[in-house]
C-alpha cells in the first residue's frame, strides 16, 4: 500500500489530457503523460499482484482487430480488457461483411455502439497502418457528433507499421524496474540493433518505438544496422528531436560491436529494410504471389551476408562490465533452438529467458491504463477507489 501512495502522489502531480484521446504514436503524449501512463500501469500491475480487482467498468465492450499473428500482444489485450471489466470481441474480416466492400466508416460505426476501446494490430503494410488507425478514430468520431454513437470509443495502437506503443512501453516499465526509476535511466546506453534472421517481413516499428521513446529519458540510445537496413526516415528525425530537447545522444552505427560497447541495455532484433517494405506493399495489394517470392528470395539472401550480427556471449563481453540487460519483444529467433542461426545465441538467450518474459508481462498493464486514461475523466479518483477496495477485502 506504502508502494501505491507513493505511485498515486506522484500521479496526481502530472499534467494530462488524455480523456476521450486515442493512443497512436508515443512521441503524440506529453513527457507527462508517459509518466503517467507508467504510474498507472504500475499502480494496476501491484493490485493484480496483491490479488485485487481492477474491475472499472460494469458492462460495455472492447474490439480487437488484428491484421497479422500475434500472442503477447493479443493474450495481453484480452486480459487487460478483461480485468477491467469489458466484454471481448475479436472482429475476423474475413467473417465480416468488410470481405463483402463494407467500408472502414460503416465497419468502424457498428461495432462501435457500446464500446469503449478498439485495439488495432496493422503492422504490414508500410503506409497504412497507422494510417487506418486515424480512419477508424475518424469515423467513430463522426459517428458520435451526428448522435449514432452514445459515446466515442478510444482507438488503441496494439502495432502498426510506425510504432508499437505497448510493447515500447512495456519495456519501458522493464527499464524503470532494472534501473529504479526513470530518472535514473539517463545516460545509460542502450543498443537498439538489427541482427540477422532467416526470415524476412519483419515489421520496423519495434525498433522505431524504441528509438522515438527511450530518448526522451536522456538515454544513450545506438541504433546499429548494416547497410541497407535502414528505418522511416520521419521517425530517425523525431528520435534526433528527442535527444536534442531531452539531453541524451543518438547514434546511427553500421557495426553490431560498437552499439554494444560499454552498453548497459542491448535489443538485438531483426527488421526488414524500409526499402524493402515500400517495395513489399503493392505486392501484398496486387496479391503478386510471383513478384512477393522474388523479394522474399533477394531478402533472404541479402540477410544471409550478415549473420555475423548475432547476439553472442563474445558481443555481449563488450557491454558495460561484461553484465548488461539483455531485452526482446519476442519471439525470438535463437541460434540452435528455433533456427539453425539467427538473433541471439542459445546460451545469452537462456540467460535472460525469465528477463525477457518479466518485459513482456508489463503489456496487459500499459494496454489497462491506456483504456483507463482514455475513457475515465479522472483517473487518480479510480485508482483511489479500486485502493481503498482492496485495502477493505
Amino acid at each position: 500500500m506504502n508502494t501505491l501512495k507513493t505511485q498515486i502522489a506522484e500521479l496526481q502531480q502530472l499534467r494530462i489530457d488524455t480523456y476521450g484521446k486515442d493512443f497512436l504514436l508515443t512521441w503524440e503524449k506529453s513527457d507527462e503523460e508517459i509518466r503517467a501512463l507508467t504510474l498507472v500501469a504500475e499502480c494496476l500491475y501491484e493490485l493484480h499482484r496483491a490479488r485485487k480487482p481492477l474491475r472499472i467498468f460494469e458492462s460495455g465492450l472492447a474490439v480487437s482487430i488484428f491484421r497479422d499473428k500475434s500472442t503477447r500482444t493479443r493474450f495481453s489485450f484480452a486480459s487487460a480488457v478483461n480485468a477491467l471489466g469489458l466484454g471481448l470481441s475479436e472482429l475476423d474480416e474475413e467473417k465480416s461483411q468488410i470481405a463483402h466492400g463494407e467500408t472502414v466508416r460503416e465497419t468502424a460505426n457498428v461495432i462501435s455502439f457500446m464500446t469503449e476501446a478498439i485495439g488495432i494490430r496493422d503492422d504490414m503494410y508500410l503506409g497504412e497502418g497507422n494510417t487506418y488507425m486515424r480512419e477508424v478514430g475518424q469515423a467513430v468520431q463522426e459517428g458520435f457528433e451526428k448522435g449514432v454513437l452514445h459515446q466515442r470509443p478510444s482507438v488503441i495502437n496494439l502495432q502498426c507499421d510506425v510504432d508499437h506503443p505497448t510493447q515500447a512501453l512495456a519495456d519501458l516499465m522493464q527499464l524503470k524496474h532494472h534501473f529504479g526509476s526513470l530518472e535514473k535511466l539517463r545516460g545509460k546506453k542502450i543498443a537498439m540493433t538489427w541482427a540477422y534472421s532467416p526470415s524476412y517481413g519483419k515489421p520496423l516499428s519495434v525498433p522505431q518505438g524504441i528509438i522515438g521513446l527511450m530518448t526522451r529519458f536522456g538515454m544513450h540510445v545506438s541504433l546499429a544496422y548494416p547497410e541497407g537496413y535502414g528505418l522511416i526516415p520521419e521517425v530517425v528525425e523525431v528520435a534526433q528531436r528527442n535527444s536534442r530537447k531531452n539531453g541524451g545522444k543518438f547514434e546511427v552505427l553500421s557495426s553490431m560491436e560498437a552499439a554494444f560497447k560499454g552498453a548497459a541495455v542491448v535489443y538485438p532484433k531483426s527488421w526488414a529494410p524500409y526499402h524493402v517494405m515500400q517495395r513489399r506493399t503493392p505486392l501484398l495489394h496486387k496479391g503478386d504471389k510471383e513478384g512477393l517470392k522474388q523479394l522474399e528470395k533477394e531478402c533472404l539472401a541479402n540477410n544471409a551476408r550478415h549473420k555475423d550480427w548475432e547476439c553472442s556471449e563474445q558481443k555481449m563481453k563488450l557491454t558495460k562490465g561484461g553484465e548488461v540487460l539483455y531485452m526482446h519483444c519476442l519471439p525470438a529467433d535463437i541460434s540452435g533452438v528455433s533456427c539453425a542461426q539467427g538473433e541471439v545465441s542459445k546460451s545469452v538467450f537462456e540467460k535472460y529467458r525469465i528477463a525477457t518474459y518479466q518485459e513482456a508481462s508489463y503489456k496487459p498493464f500499459i494496454i489497462a491504463a491506456m483504456i483507463l486514461m482514455a475513457r475515465l475523466p479522472e483517473p487518480v479518483t479510480v485508482l483511489k477507489r479500486l485502493i481503498a477496495a482492496a485495502a477493505k477485502s
